[in-house]
């Protein structure tokens, strides 16, 4: 596998290879949240900290844990444990020091843990086998297009709300038109970075 710039996966991982736009992975919070842009920015922040922090945990778990005791069939379990113990530390620091914006999310803090993006950005790493500077900044971008993908949806959508809809595209099919228009004004930029 050729090597590629850490730079590119940067910035590849937030607009050509989002996670949201282009894998469709992180969905179930990325629709149920981005009704309003505050929250949506709130959870969008949780989860770019979570997918940087988890990656790179998960990245040195899986080279200096994983493979050296050889135990590859434990890895989707042990990467599983470590994402569910950094959601829970953040959700107690949201707690302690952002109670409005915690009681916001509501159980949807605590749905990163399951979010399949976070997940998925793991397993891609392992997959592709990134070194830590690619690692890093895979998660870092995966993380950034997730929190841009789910800021511009909740504009819309509160912009769209002032409006009146038929009732068939109310709700949730709205939010699918408009992340697959989203998705594809993203694909114009397929040729600038490209990842595999």
């Amino acid at each position: 596998m050729p090597q590629i710039s850490p730079f590119v996966i940067f910035f590849a991982s937030i607009i050509t290879s989002n996670m949201v736009l282009s894998n469709f992975l992180g969905m179930c919070s990325y629709l149920s949240v981005s009704g309003e842009y505050k929250t949506a920015t709130g959870l969008g922040m949780a989860v770019t900290m979570v997918l940087t922090l988890t990656t790179v945990i998960n990245w040195a778990v899986y080279h200096y844990i994983i493979v050296p005791l050889e135990i590859e069939y434990l890895q989707y379990i042990i990467f599983i444990m470590v994402i569910a113990a950094v959601v829970q530390i953040l959700e107690m620091l949201m707690d302690r020091y952002m109670p409005d914006l915690h009681a916001k999310l509501g159980i949807f803090l605590p749905l990163i843990t399951v979010n399949c993006a976070i997940f998925g950005v793991t397993l891609f790493t392992v997959i592709r086998s990134y070194g830590f500077l690619q690692t890093l900044l895979f998660g870092i971008g995966s993380g950034l297009g997730w929190w841009l993908a789910i800021n511009m949806l909740a504009a819309i959508r509160e912009k769209m709300a002032k409006n009146k809809l038929p009732a068939g595209m109310s709700g949730t099919a709205v939010s699918f038109i408009i992340t697959g228009i989203m998705a594809m004004a993203f694909m114009g930029f397929s040729g600038i970075f490209t990842i595999q």
